[in-house]
């Protein structure tokens, strides 16, 4: 199973003299299972290329399938193929509309036309799953929730749609670290429990190092760089500077330590692997 974008196109506004192309010949594909992080300076290109995974943009030319089947076709399998994929947008309160969490995360399984009973256990479910208590929560206005728990609840709205593919842009946007590391916990337990691929967009490189097995660096609407975090950031930290993306600072450091004589592994990818790796390099307990 897998996304396949095919020598996509984008263009906005165009036939205006605000006309600009935002995407150009992008080929690339992204397999269920797939942890993916997608990073670029600001308006590289990175939400329109997501956009285009289930179908909320169309490209001007090329092709976006699921499993082979075009989503920007009509029919009932296009709409099927679409509905594999959720999205979580980088601002939650965008994406609430309910008047109670239930009926916000009771929207999605309701429209792949689930019955009541079950669009009931697949919203207890994905609460449950996200760190959100039914009895406190359900009733409740999401309009009250603090930052993190209503992207808990944009989460969980699209857990409860059982979806193979989960796109974040910024999920930990405007999150204090206990809540970016919460909404993290609950992402990575989604994939390891499901196998769902996820696509995770960010700004923040120790994210994309920490989280991701692979890593997409996006520059001028065309994928630059395409392989392992580790490979990309060792063998092409100076373009990356070039293009707006810098290096995380746990590779900063790991370099500077072997340059100063320090034997440490390569792909560490935060600081509480470094200084583990910093201990046994010095043979400390």
């Amino acid at each position: 199973m897998s996304i396949a974008l095919t020598n996509i196109y984008h263009t906005y506004s165009k036939g205006t003299p605000f006309e600009r192309l935002a995407l150009r010949d992008v080929s690339l594909e992204i397999a269920k299972g797939e942890i993916v992080a997608i990073i670029g300076h600001t308006g590289s290109g990175k939400s329109t290329l997501v956009q285009h995974l289930n179908g909320l943009l169309k490209p001007d030319k090329g092709q976006a399938a699921i499993d082979g089947v075009n989503i920007n076709a009509k029919g009932a399998q296009a709409k099927a193929a679409r509905q594999q994929v959720g999205m979580v947008f980088q601002y939650p309160e965008h994406q609430i509309f309910a008047e109670t969490v239930f009926e916000d995360i009771a929207f999605g399984p309701r429209n792949k036309g689930f019955k009541e009973d079950e669009v009931a256990k697949q919203v207890r479910e994905a609460m449950a799953f996200v760190g959100l208590d039914y009895d406190t929560f359900a009733q409740r206005s999401p309009f009250q929730l603090s930052g993190g728990q209503m992207r808990r609840v944009a989460i969980a709205g699209v857990v409860a749609m059982n979806p193979d593919y989960l796109v974040l842009d910024e999920p930990s946007a405007g999150l204090d670290p206990r809540s970016r590391n919460a909404v993290f916990r609950e992402i990575m337990a989604l994939h390891k429990s499901r196998g769902i691929a996820i696509v995770l967009v960010t700004h923040s490189m120790e994210e994309a190092v920490k989280y991701a097995d692979r890593l997409l660096v996006i520059n001028g609407g065309q994928v630059l760089f395409d392989g392992q975090p580790a490979s990309i950031f060792k063998e092409h930290g100076a373009e990356l500077v070039q293009v707006g993306v810098d290096v995380p600072q746990v590779y900063k450091l790991a370099a500077l330590l072997r340059q100063q004589g320090l034997t440490l592994p390569e792909g560490i990818k935060d600081e509480t692997a470094l200084i583990k790796a910093i201990k046994k390099a010095k043979g400390w307990k």
